[in-house]
């Protein structure tokens, strides 16, 4: 997302794009009901337990390890092969995302670094920094055309910038963008569609709209698709107020998808089922 000629606050200006601010109060009013869930009043951190759990299987879904869920609660041993590797990465990223919460407004970039070295701790040598010029990057998911390293870096950048200076724009906004831009860029030479998905969850929980971290948008991106998620990353990456719009509206939908998951967590445990 280019940032040249915006005003002092683009994000703000997306909430006005058609059709975003019904996603934005749909996505509120979703929230606030799981939040008023009895089950959440007496049980939120199973609640986010599990939320963290799904998440990372839904994630790990969309880079080409869709295991099923009780396949992912009871492996431990996540080297074994580059499906196993994924799963493994994703499991990380959804445990430690909760960690980076008071780093993310002052510095973002040190947060993605950090969480690029949590999710391939397994090539030591090109961890934790933004790919360089040359180097080759894994995401098999999107196809779109590879930014070069100068423009990553430039557009990084940018980013921290609106991230620190801070905004008016509603979570959603917020989220999707950090979401958007990163899986457009692709930084890092791996894994750059799970960061991009675990910093989407970073600003969801950080800005107050799911402050216990049990609404995951990972679970809804897997369940409307990889098709659905490519063309509205193209929407995205198209940088129109159409494409902008749909996409935020993509992934007020996910989000909404994750709220539903949360909630049949809290209903079995009502009935004593989970």
């Amino acid at each position: 997302m280019s940032t040249t000629g915006a005003t002092a606050d683009p994000l703000a200006t997306l909430g006005s794009l058609p059709g975003v601010a019904d996603a934005v109060d749909s996505v509120r009013k979703a929230v606030d009901r799981v939040y008023g869930h009895r089950i959440m009043r007496r049980r939120s951190n199973a609640i986010t337990s599990e939320a963290a759990l799904r998440g990372a299987r839904g994630s790990a879904a969309l880079s080409g390890a869709d295991w099923n869920l009780e396949e992912v609660r009871r492996r431990t041993d996540f080297g074994a092969d580059p499906e196993t590797r994924v799963v493994g990465a994703a499991l990380r990223l959804s445990a430690e995302a909760g960690q980076l919460l008071s780093i993310w407004r002052q510095s973002p970039l040190r947060v993605l670094a950090r969480l690029h070295l949590v999710a391939a701790a397994d090539d030591a040598e090109r961890v934790g920094r933004p790919r360089q010029a040359g180097e080759t990057v894994d995401e098999p998911l999107v196809e779109l055309p590879l930014p070069d390293a100068r423009e990553v870096s430039g557009r990084l950048e940018g980013l921290a910038d609106l991230i620190i200076a801070g905004t008016s724009a509603p979570a959603l906004v917020t989220a999707a963008v950090v979401h958007g831009e990163l899986l457009a860029l692709r930084p890092f030479v791996s894994h750059s569609g799970l960061i991009a998905r675990a910093a989407e969850r970073i600003v969801l929980i950080g800005s107050g709209l799911d402050p216990k971290s049990v609404c995951p948008a990972e679970v809804g991106h897997a369940e409307l698709g990889r098709a659905s998620y490519l063309a509205a990353l193209d929407g995205y990456v198209s940088g129109t107020p159409e494409g902008m719009a749909a996409w935020i509206a993509h992934c007020g939908k996910a989000v909404e998808l994750g709220v539903r998951e949360s909630t049949a967590v809290c209903e079995a445990l009502q009935r004593g089922a989970a």
